[in-house]
């Protein structure tokens, strides 16, 4: 299975603290760390320690945690050859605050703004060998729907993970194969006034709500909805685990499982995601995932 990543790559700088701060409020943090992230990295990373063969396209800065993203997704595996690297931009960057096991986290896009139609158009034929294309909402929303019209004219399938929040037209939604909001970014999608199973029953195996750790939710094509509860985890740090999820997720859709199934698998890898601090670090290779599942 060959699975492409269009989306961010990131430079985190991670904080822990005792409490996450309220507005105007200070508070002392007790260490300061950097990883690899930004939500495609992350999660083409993710499906990569799942066994998946991954290419990830999108834009880095020519500067030091430019190199040192590019380094780590090759040394996961991940294709980068599509990736370009910009002289004038610095790499993107997130800061995430941690504590009480949660987070906030502020992103400053950097060269991940660069991805757009021109650098699609650049890179766009190369999307059609693979399996299925992958996206989330940390690039620009007109360069997320570019490529699903590319896709859908072309018949690849589409997972859009719409984080972080934002519009997503209908027409890109009935374009998707599968759409993974959380429960914010759904009502943000299709507002409130919309009752949630009347959604699911409305895009069935197509609309996939992830709850944290009450679980996700999904409308099998039989009409039935299912939950498929959080793996139950001692929680570290929660940066990464729908990341995680949609990468697992994705992996197992892939490789030809049903969607129950592939839930499943993907609540099991975002536990054993959360156990580690980084949104990267903590993600679980195959074997780990099938042994807690056994």
């Amino acid at each position: 299975m060959r699975l492409a990543v269009v989306g961010s790559i990131n430079m985190d700088m991670v904080i822990t603290a005792e409490r996450i701060p309220l507005k105007g409020e200070t508070v002392r943090g007790s260490n300061v760390s950097f990883y690899p992230g930004g939500k495609g990295a992350n999660q083409a990373v993710a499906m990569a320690r799942l066994g998946a063969e991954v290419a990830m396209f999108g834009c880095v800065g020519a500067d030091d945690s430019g190199q040192k993203v590019l380094k780590n997704l090759e040394k996961e595996g991940i294709l980068i050859k599509q990736i370009q690297v910009l002289k004038e931009v610095p790499t993107g960057t997130a800061m995430i605050t941690i504590g009480e096991n949660d987070n906030t986290i502020v992103v400053v896009p950097g060269a991940n703004e660069k991805v757009d139609r021109a650098y699609v158009d650049e890179v766009k034929h190369e999307l059609k060998d693979f399996d299925m294309v992958v996206l989330q909402q940390e690039i620009s929303l007109d360069t997320v729907h570019y490529v699903v019209d590319f896709c859908s004219q072309n018949h690849i399938p589409v997972a859009l993970n719409p984080a972080p929040a934002a519009k997503v037209p209908m027409e890109v939604v009935d374009k998707v194969s599968y759409l993974t909001p959380n429960e914010h970014e759904a009502r943000l999608i299709f507002g409130d006034h919309v009752p949630v199973e009347q959604l699911l029953r409305k895009y069935p195996e197509k609309l996939i709500i992830t709850q944290g750790a009450k679980g996700v939710t999904t409308c099998l094509k039989s009409g039935e909805i299912v939950t498929v509860p959080a793996h139950p985890a001692k929680v570290v740090d929660t940066t990464g685990a729908g990341d995680t999820l949609n990468g697992a997720f994705c992996v197992q859709i892939a490789a030809g499982a049903d969607v129950r199934s592939a839930l499943v698998y993907g609540n099991a890898a975002a536990g054993l995601s959360i156990e580690k601090f980084g949104a990267q670090s903590g993600m679980p290779s195959a074997q780990e995932v099938e042994k807690v599942l056994k």
